[in-house]
C-alpha cells in the first residue's frame, strides 16, 4: 500500500529513472557519431581525394553538369574548365587536425539522422496525444529535409563557392593559396549550413502549430527574403545570372513552400476551432 509519505520517494526516483533514460540515449548518440568518425577517419584517401577536394576538382560532378548546360544554351561563361588555386597546410599540425575534424563532421552528419530518432524517443513519451498526433513523421520529414540540405549544399552552394572565392582576386600579385584549416572548415559550414536551413519547414510548421507564426506574417516580410536569399546567389555564385539563379531558386521555393505548410496549419487549426464552437452551441 503508497502512503502519502512514499509518494516524494516514487517521484524522485521517477526522475532518476528520467536522467538515466536520457543518458543512454545520449551514449548511443555519441557511439554513433563516433563509429562513422572512425570509418572516415579510416577511409582517409576516399574521404579526402573524393568527398573534401571533389569540389576543388573541375571534373566534379556539378561543373561537368554545368559545362552540359553551357553548350545546351550556349554560354561558354557558365563552364568552369579550371580552378587557379592551391590548398596548402601551413601549420604543423594542420593536416592531423583537419583529419580529426573533418571525420567527425563526416560522422555527425551520416549519424543525424539516428541522432535525431534518439533524443525524438525520448520526448515523445511526454507529448500528450494531440502533439503525438502534430508531429507524427518528425524523424522521416527531418531526416528527408537534411538530407535533401546536405546535397544541396555540396554539390550546388560549395562547388560553386569554391569557385568563385578560387577566382576572386583584388590584384594580379596576390596568388589564392588557401590553408587546409579554411577550405574545409569553409566547406563544412555550407554542407551543414544547408542540412539546416532545409529544417525551415519543419521549424515553421511547430512555429505555426504554437501560433507564433502565421502565413500573413510570412507573407509581409517575403521582399525581405527575397533580397537577402539574392544577395546570398550573388555572394555564392560565379558572377553570372544563371548561377545566382541556381543557387536563389531552391531557397525561395523552401521558403514559399514553409508559407503553404503554415497556411495549412492555420486552415485545420480555424477548422477545428469552427467544429468545437458549433458543438458548443449545439450543447
Amino acid at each position: 500500500m503508497t502512503t502519502y509519505l512514499d509518494q516524494p520517494e516514487e517521484k524522485e526516483m521517477s526522475f532518476i529513472d528520467h536522467l538515466e533514460e536520457l543518458r543512454w540515449h545520449l551514449i548511443r548518440s555519441v557511439i554513433a557519431i563516433l563509429v562513422f568518425s572512425v570509418v572516415a577517419f579510416i577511409s582517409v584517401d576516399f574521404v579526402f581525394n573524393t568527398v573534401i577536394f571533389g569540389p576543388a576538382r573541375p571534373d566534379f560532378w556539378t561543373f561537368k553538369m554545368l559545362c552540359k548546360l553551357a553548350e545546351a544554351i550556349n554560354s561558354p561563361a557558365l563552364c568552369i574548365e579550371a580552378l587557379d588555386f592551391k590548398i596548402q597546410s601551413r601549420q604543423m599540425t594542420g593536416q592531423f587536425t583537419m583529419h580529426i575534424t573533418s571525420s567527425f563532421v563526416i560522422g555527425l552528419i551520416v549519424a543525424f539522422p539516428y541522432v535525431f530518432w534518439e533524443f525524438w524517443k525520448f520526448i515523445s513519451p511526454g507529448l500528450h496525444m494531440t502533439e503525438k498526433s502534430i508531429s507524427r513523421g518528425a524523424v522521416f520529414s527531418v531526416t528527408v529535409l537534411f538530407t535533401t540540405g546536405v546535397l544541396f549544399g555540396y554539390f550546388i552552394m560549395s562547388p560553386l563557392a569554391v569557385s568563385f572565392l578560387a577566382g576572386y582576386q583584388v590584384s594580379d600579385l596576390v596568388n589564392n593559396e588557401f590553408d587546409i584549416t579554411s577550405y574545409i572548415s569553409t566547406l563544412s559550414s555550407l554542407v551543414l549550413g544547408s542540412g539546416l536551413l532545409f529544417q525551415l519547414p519543419i521549424v515553421v510548421y511547430f512555429l505555426s502549430k504554437l501560433g507564433l507564426v502565421t502565413p500573413a506574417l510570412m507573407r509581409h516580410y517575403r521582399k525581405h527574403a527575397v533580397v537577402v536569399i539574392l544577395i546570398m546567389g550573388a555572394v555564392f555564385t560565379p558572377p553570372d545570372p544563371l548561377s545566382q539563379i541556381l543557387i536563389a531558386l531552391p531557397l525561395l521555393g523552401l521558403y514559399q513552400f514553409s508559407i503553404f505548410i503554415s497556411a495549412g496549419v492555420h486552415r485545420r487549426a480555424a477548422r477545428k476551432a469552427k467544429k468545437e464552437e458549433l458543438k458548443y452551441k449545439d450543447s
